[in-house]
């Protein structure tokens, strides 16, 4: 085994540690993870974009808000953190127009910030919290890795190739339904019945993985950069690792809000709306 191999394999073991203690406990230890993740998705973001070379007022201010928001999420009130993060996008777009600022600065204050929010509010304080998370994960680890190799066996059409020319339609369409399958299984598990509904939400949330990674694929490609950084030996940065999961949790938390909106239930959770429930 390569040294690099070996340092790859001791990160991905380290982090799946890290990241699954801190999903069984929830609380504190888990909110502490999702503004980790924001954090640093903004400093990669604000990398990638030379936000703080081409705008240092603004990137100033992203961090401002970014911040914010993850400290709201850690110690906060939670019915703040959209609020709040919505008025700083808002004010960064008028950064734009008035003053001929970077399109790059109020949407990576939006993608780092509803990362933080989108994965908190799926783990939530209970064990449906817990539920939740897992199924998130295995939707979107089982997406990642048969995707790559059913793509790889089966090859065909490409899937992006001006974005990211190793993505098949072939691996695209079996990790779905490896997704489905995945998290079906899990929420059989759980629940001691199959959901055409959660089955569902698989198939959504593991469309929305893939779609995070050619999102960040094209970033990367827009700006001539191959990881988003080198902060995780062997791997290059948390971008790269929470490209998928972090769209994910995008599609579920945007779903249940607009659920919510749609029926009027204003407290309604993420994971309640993922098993239907």
């Amino acid at each position: 085994m390569s040294g690099e191999l070996k340092k790859r394999l001791l990160s991905a073991i380290v982090l799946a540690i890290v990241v699954l203690a801190a999903t069984w406990a929830g609380g504190l230890p888990f909110r502490a993870v999702a503004a980790v993740i924001g954090v640093l998705v903004y400093y990669e973001w604000s990398t990638i974009t030379r936000l703080k070379d081409v705008d240092f007022q603004g990137n100033a201010f992203g961090w401002l808000i970014v911040v914010l928001v993850a400290l709201n999420v850690l110690g906060g009130d939670d019915q703040m953190s959209m609020p709040l993060l919505g008025g700083g996008v808002i004010t960064a777009m008028l950064f734009v127009v008035l003053r001929k600022r970077s399109w790059w600065l109020p949407s990576g204050i939006l993608y780092a910030g509803l990362s933080t929010i989108a994965i908190a509010a799926i783990r939530g304080e209970n064990q449906i919290g817990l539920m939740a998370m897992l199924f998130l994960f295995a939707v979107v680890w089982s997406t990642d890795i048969l995707a790559y190799f059913i793509g790889r066996k089966l090859k065909g059409p490409k899937l992006a190739p001006r974005i990211s020319p190793g993505k098949t339609w072939s691996g695209a369409i079996g990790g779905t339904v490896s997704a489905v399958i995945a998290g079906s299984a899990l929420s059989g598990v759980v629940f001691s019945d199959f959901s055409l509904w959660t089955a569902f939400m698989a198939l959504i949330l593991s469309v929305a993985s893939q779609i995070g990674d050619l999102f960040e694929s094209f970033i990367k490609r827009r700006f001539g950069v191959k990881d988003s950084s080198h902060l995780i030996p062997g791997h290059g940065g948390v971008m790269d690792r929470v490209d998928g999961l972090v769209f994910a949790c995008f599609a579920a938390f945007l779903l249940t809000l607009a659920h919510a909106a749609w029926t009027s239930h204003v407290d309604a959770s993420v994971a309640a709306y993922l098993f239907g429930l």
